[in-house]
């Protein structure tokens, strides 16, 4: 027995035009076959665009309300007609979904992307589902988009330029694809490479492939946004005296200046050299101080201690 559309949709008999449009929405992205890889989901997307075709149709939808699962059978005969009117037998062929109006030229993201990972707001769902309609009655179609994962160190990340990423195809082998990552690229930043999706079908053009960036964990430093945090260790005369103190940052050599005075903890900000930024404002780089003691002493360093620790009156645990 046919499901009833109306309830296939999750939607009331009364439902307006609107209502029945926002619904099949919904329901077409959640059981679309490019995205939904579960064994039945062809199935409902197709009844889902049997349902929606019915129902968005005000003729068709008359006659669905008057006449339930036959009426088909009575297209000829107008919404208004009785069952003495002429049936037609199976009533013709059986019409498929209709995808609406295809829209001009898929916007999609920019050539980087914008962060967005899986398939959400870069996805232009009408011309998706309109290319999914259109390989089921045959003729031109569009390759399906495709994802992967880029992953880089946070240095590469940082540098940007050429790298090679191999990745499996559908028929067993793999092919490797030369990326162009920018310069201060961020963790679920996204790269398209168009036209190296899935091939099209008959001559049609190929779909894209949208390489999400993932930034590995790096031993040295931390990344917040665009803001990049490492240790800077200091000896305890560095940190008392002050002291112009040599690293090494993800741009090069940087030479950061030790306040005197400064304790562990504290953090020292080198301003625009974190994270490039092609868009906007780069992040900042953050030294945090990391006062290192010595792990043994020489004879003369541990009187010179001993006589520090006689003459000094700081005490670390009172508060301030």
């Amino acid at each position: 027995m046919a499901k009833d559309h109306y309830s296939v949709l999750g939607v009331p008999r009364t439902a307006e035009a609107d209502e029945i449009q926002r619904a099949y929405r919904k329901l077409a992205r959640k059981f679309h076959p490019d995205v939904n890889r579960e064994p039945d989901a062809a199935d409902k997307f197709k009844e889902i665009g049997e349902a929606y075709d019915t129902l968005s149709n005000p003729e068709t939808r008359a006659r669905y309300d008057r006449f339930g699962a036959d009426y088909r059978q009575y297209a000829g005969s107008g919404a208004g007609a009785s069952g003495g009117g002429r049936r037609g037998g199976s009533g013709g062929p059986r019409p498929g979904p209709r995808p609406g109006p295809r829209p001009g030229p898929r916007p999609g993201p920019g050539p980087y992307g914008n962060g967005d990972g899986g398939m959400g707001s870069d996805v232009d769902w009408e011309d998706l589902l309109g290319g999914w309609f259109r390989q089921q009655s045959g003729g031109p179609a569009q390759g399906a988009d495709q994802e992967a994962e880029l992953w880089l160190t946070l240095e590469e990340a940082f540098r940007g330029g050429k790298r090679s990423i191999r990745l499996a195809q559908a028929d067993g082998e793999s092919r490797s694809y030369d990326v162009d990552v920018p310069p201060g690229v961020v963790d679920g930043q996204r790269i398209r490479l168009a036209g190296e999706g899935a091939p099209g079908r008959e001559g049609g053009p190929s779909g894209d492939l949208f390489l999400t960036v993932r930034i590995q964990p790096s031993p040295r430093y931390r990344l917040k946004g665009r803001d990049i945090y490492f240790d800077l260790p200091v000896s305890p005369s560095e940190a008392a005296l002050g002291a112009k103190v040599p690293t090494h940052a993800p741009a090069g050599p940087v030479t950061v200046t030790v306040p005197e005075g400064s304790s562990s903890g504290r953090r020292l900000r080198l301003r625009g050299q974190g994270m490039p930024n092609p868009r906007g404002v780069p992040g900042n780089l953050y030294a945090e101080i990391k006062i290192m003691v010595p792990p043994s002493l020489g004879k003369e360093e541990r009187k010179l201690y001993e006589k520090l620790a006689t003459i000094s009156t700081f005490n670390p645990r009172e508060e301030r």
